[in-house]
């Protein structure tokens, strides 16, 4: 069933947070630290520093409102906005979609490649070039079936004036080696100022692909930087160094679902963690962000990972850890209409069923805040709108739209 542009009440839902109204619906929990956290933790793991973990809570004093534009979307993964405002959002089974500023108008763009659909895998990220106004290039990751299993490339290709079509498409990027799984693509891309691409990669889940994260003779588990072409940027960290793929940027990162430029250039990624341990990192050129050695988190069974140890001489400590997890996915900064929110870093969480909060100050998270929890839904990416306004799509299908009341 199509969605009716007039909005119904239970479809549009107007939010104030305050700290006077205990019975909001929207208001978060408290733990008894007075983070957001009300769970046990996994593990009795300790923190690195203070305010690595469960920092204070915050809530919004601003009234805004919550509104979903659209509830059949498919499979979405990945959004944009194009440059008249309208959203290219893309679709796990394999195409994308033009969506109009208010949800209402969806049409399907053909000639994509074939994408190995199955678990976590699909059409994944998606990105415009640069230049898109002049060349109407956009760039987007991909599960393809490759070799005896599938992996995480980038293809590039030429939107149709109408939008309906893309034509000369070309995978720019294979994150070899390529494996028979279903799962921990990574797939997040993002330009930087000079146009220099950044795309992540997972480690594939397996025990016997997770070493691979720690090796910098493969793709797997690493955060990388390449031209428009698919070649490694120049000034990469480890060009030229024997052992190394020239692309890598930085390594030991499981499964970076998210991953956005701060207002000040500054590259940020948020991921996945096991059994607790979702982390958000500043990510910086050559470093390796432990995966495989390090972690707050445990295995899915209970057990230990490797040996145990959440520090190790080499690795970079995450700026932040959850224990339990939320599964961070798509992450966003934010620059719109709500003041208190500007420079927030804006998570969507899956199994955390919310839409994450965190605010950051000199590079350290000084507070946390769960919204949209009342709507139990698995928040896939946001966008940080060029309108002023933030969006978000989740797992079910859904396009919200959070705008200042």
């Amino acid at each position: 069933m199509k969605f009716n542009p007039i909005y119904v009440p239970a479809l549009s839902i107007f939010v104030l947070l305050s700290s006077c109204s205990k019975n909001n619906a929207n208001a978060q929990q408290t733990g008894k630290d007075g983070s957001v956290e009300t769970e046990k933790p996994n593990t009795d793991y300790q923190p690195a520093f203070k305010g690595q973990t469960r920092i204070k809570a915050v809530k919004t004093a601003t009234a805004y409102k919550v509104e979903v534009l659209n509830k059949d979307l498919g499979r979405p993964w990945g959004m944009i906005n194009l440059p008249d405002g309208k959203f290219l959002i893309t679709d796990k089974k394999g195409h994308m979609n033009v969506v109009s500023q208010d949800g209402q108008q969806v049409s399907k763009i053909e000639g994509f490649p074939k994408v190995d659909s199955k678990g976590q895998g699909g059409m994944l990220d998606v990105a415009l070039d640069p230049d898109f106004k002049t060349n109407n290039i956009i760039y987007f990751s991909f599960s393809e079936p490759f070799g005896k299993g599938n992996l995480t490339s980038v293809a590039k290709g030429k939107l149709s004036a109408d939008l309906k079509n893309i034509s000369e498409v070309k995978v720019i990027f294979r994150a070899e080696p390529s494996y028979d799984g279903d799962k921990h693509y990574g797939s997040r891309l993002a330009f930087d100022k000079d146009g220099y691409l950044f795309v992540s990669t997972g480690e594939r889940s397996d025990k016997e692909t997770r070493v691979y994260a720690q090796k910098t003779y493969n793709y797997l588990g690493k955060i990388l930087k390449i031209t428009k072409d698919g070649k490694p940027a120049p000034g990469n960290p480890f060009i030229g160094k024997q052992g190394y793929k020239p692309e890598i940027y930085a390594y030991g990162v499981r499964n970076p679902q998210g991953m956005a430029i701060d207002p000040n250039g500054s590259l940020w990624d948020v991921e996945m963690g096991p059994r607790g341990g979702d982390e958000i990192n500043l990510i910086q050129p050559g470093k390796n962000y432990g995966w495989g050695d390090v972690t707050y988190g445990i295995e899915y069974m209970g057990s230990k990972v490797g040996n145990g140890i959440t520090q190790k001489e080499g690795t970079e400590q995450p700026v932040y850890y959850w224990d339990p997890v939320i599964s961070p996915s798509g992450v966003t900064f934010y620059t719109g209409n709500i003041e208190e929110w500007k420079g927030n870093l804006i998570i969507g969480c899956l199994s955390g069923e919310h839409i994450n909060r965190i605010v950051i100050k000199d590079n350290k998270v000084v507070g946390e805040e769960r919204l949209l929890a009342d709507q139990k839904e698995r928040f896939r990416d946001v966008l940080d709108g060029m309108d002023g306004h933030l969006y978000a799509v989740t797992d079910s299908g859904k396009l919200y739209k959070i705008s200042k009341k």
